[in-house]
């Protein structure tokens, strides 16, 4: 007898380390619903609750002075984060920013902890400034506290300071696939482009390296997948330090002082891990350390770079975190990881949770698409209906991790098989590949999801009639997409805050991503015409399967229109549909009591049709 899905979503997660010099633990964990700060001092011991929101905590970080840590939280899942710090030793919470309008993005302490540096779209809302704040002094800060250091056009992000507090290196984000690197002087303003390049290239995760005279990171600058780099801040030149070989380095910590460092390489979607530290400007001595088979994320060094912090998940595994000691790693001798949080894994034991197979399918053009497929317990022949789930993004990556994992679970008890494939466009395994869906080719990756029900039909176990089609965000486009383009491959859809048509996504979401989205998508002003012609609103009459639409009222992504305006256009032709729009959530339902409200729907909805 399938539990409810109470049991499985009251399972626990702990997410977003950072350490302390002395070796303490800041992380964000649902314990309470919603995700909140928790500290704790010794692996596996008891946690301290330090923030007590109905709204969600975005991201926690530890002053290198110990004695302060940042957080940032929104209200109602808007995304307008504003930002916080909280000293530990009493619990006393002050706001730092109070901008309700604006989005703050945390960029970082300075070195000695007396400063942090964010961006935020408050004077612009499509584009963001670079600031840094004094935190030092209570008497200096006022609501105008922060001090402007660079007016920005776009999109722009803080990924670190230098090593001695005199500069900051700043992300701009064009598309997805392509980003800038710029060096700004945080008393004057000046600032250095130091990644001109031709096409797209990505810079991920870059931080100053010893003596702040370059930048290490993963970047594809040089080749198809990531690698970690080094560029030159006098010559600008790139070398590669570790490449990435068939598979993409895709999260690189260092500690600039002692050079220790640590990166993943993501391999079919699972992690490896690999530490060590810097044995020349261009090499790397490393050595892979063994973590539980899954995917690592969140990867941080403390400031005193003894210590490196993760987040490790599995399908069997919720989100925990591990720390490995740097001081320890050798030419031939890989450290332990060290297990600090164990969350509870609520009403379902980890031991009853599925791992999935990763399969390969032909497509149209003779491409083999990579899925992961997970078969329910027991089935008979011709007996188990499907559910095809569609990550978002979509420069995006379905891994073998925990997310969304305990929902999959709920499903595959109640018979039905998963299949998660990660058609073209997808990150994780090349440049080529993730740009394969661009513009003109969007529905290329529609017929790859096609291709993938056909190989699921030809499987003897399938009932090929029961296929239900699911997806959220950009995930939730292709969910349209495919129930207009192959209506007669469906029994049911699930549709989480997709986007029914192009044009009026574009005119709505927020100002700060048109541009963005408009890069990878096609724009406005010169892709109209295509827009409108890939927009599943307007073949909705094709539509033959019942629909199910869930949104956020407060989704500053993808528009709550988007959601009313493809429910009335299916309605209209007569076709089953029922809504779940949530007036307290966004483009994520954050908390735990909407969860189970929309899941219990969505099974009862599939219930009836499949």
């Amino acid at each position: 007898m399938t539990r409810e899905i109470r049991s499985y979503l009251s399972a626990h997660g702990t997410k977003g380390p950072t350490l302390a010099p002395d070796g303490r633990l800041a992380f964000l964990a649902d314990t309470t619903g919603s995700m909140q700060v928790w500290t704790l001092g010794r692996p596996e011991s008891w946690p301290t609750r330090r923030t007590f929101y109905d709204d969600r905590v975005s991201f926690v970080s530890w002053s290198p002075a110990g004695d302060e840590i940042a957080f940032g939280k929104d209200a109602g899942a808007d995304e307008h984060d504003q930002l916080f710090r909280l000293e530990p030793e009493d619990g006393r919470i002050e706001q730092l920013t109070d901008r309700p309008d604006a989005i703050h993005a945390w960029g970082g302490w300075s070195p000695d902890g007396d400063r942090i540096a964010f961006t935020a779209n408050r004077q612009d809302s499509s584009n963001f400034d670079v600031y840094v704040m004094d935190v030092a002094d209570d008497e200096s800060r006022s609501e105008n506290a922060p001090t402007l250091v660079w007016e920005g056009d776009g999109r722009l992000e803080v990924s670190a300071w230098s090593p001695d507090g005199r500069h900051l290196l700043v992300v701009e984000a064009h598309a997805s696939a392509d980003d800038d690197l710029h060096v700004a002087d945080v008393a004057t303003g000046e600032r250095r482009h130091v990644t001109p390049h031709e096409g797209h290239v990505r810079y991920r995760d870059p931080t100053f390296g010893p003596d702040g005279e370059a930048i290490y990171c993963a970047s594809d600058a040089t080749d198809d997948t990531l690698e970690l780099v080094r560029i030159d801040l006098d010559t600008l030149e790139v070398d590669p330090v570790v490449d990435g070989g068939e598979w993409s380095i895709d999260g690189v910590a260092l500690e600039a002082e002692s050079g220790r460092l640590a990166f993943t390489r993501n391999v079919e979607g699972y992690s490896e891990l690999h530490v060590g530290r810097l044995a020349s400007p261009t090499k790397a001595d490393t050595i892979e350390v063994e973590v539980p088979d899954g995917v690592v994320s969140n990867l941080t060094i403390g400031s005193s770079g003894e210590r490196a912090a993760m987040t490790v998940s599995a399908t069997d595994l919720n989100y925990s975190i591990y720390t490995v000691d740097l001081e320890g790693v050798g030419e031939d001798t890989a450290p332990e990881v060290e297990r600090w949080t164990v969350p509870s894994s609520g009403g379902v034991p980890l031991e009853e949770y599925h791992g999935p197979d990763l399969v390969r399918y032909e497509t149209f053009d003779g491409r083999e698409i990579p899925a992961f497929f997970t078969r329910p317990e027991e089935s008979e022949a011709g007996e188990s209906p499907v559910i095809v789930d569609i990550h978002g993004g979509p420069h995006s990556q379905r891994r073998p991790s925990w997310r969304n994992r305990p929902v999959r679970q709920y499903f595959l008890d109640a018979g039905y098989a998963i299949f998660e494939p990660n058609v073209r466009g997808s990150s994780g395994y090349g440049r080529e590949y993730a740009a394969l869906d661009d513009v003109e080719k969007r529905m290329d990756s529609v017929r790859d999801v096609a291709a993938g029900v056909e190989w699921l039909r030809d499987r003897s176990e399938l009932d090929a009639d029961s296929i239900v089609c699911y997806g959220r965000s950009y995930g939730g486009f292709m969910v349209l997409a495919c129930i207009t383009e192959y209506p007669d491959l469906w029994a049911a859809a699930v549709d989480f805050v997709g986007i029914a048509d192009w044009i009026t996504f574009l005119e709505n979401t927020g100002d700060y991503r048109r541009s963005h989205r408009e890069a990878e998508y096609g724009s406005l002003a010169e892709d109209r015409e295509f827009l409108e012609s890939i927009s599943p609103i307007h073949d909705a009459e094709q539509i033959e399967c019942p629909l199910f639409v869930q949104h956020g009222a407060n989704d500053p992504r993808v528009p709550v229109g988007e959601a009313r305006q493809i429910a009335e256009a299916v309605e209209e032709q007569g076709v089953p549909v029922e809504t779940c729009i949530f007036e307290d959530e966004g483009h994520h339902t954050t908390k735990l009591e909407n969860r189970v409200e929309q899941f219990e729907r969505i099974a009862d909805f599939l219930e009836e049709y499949v």
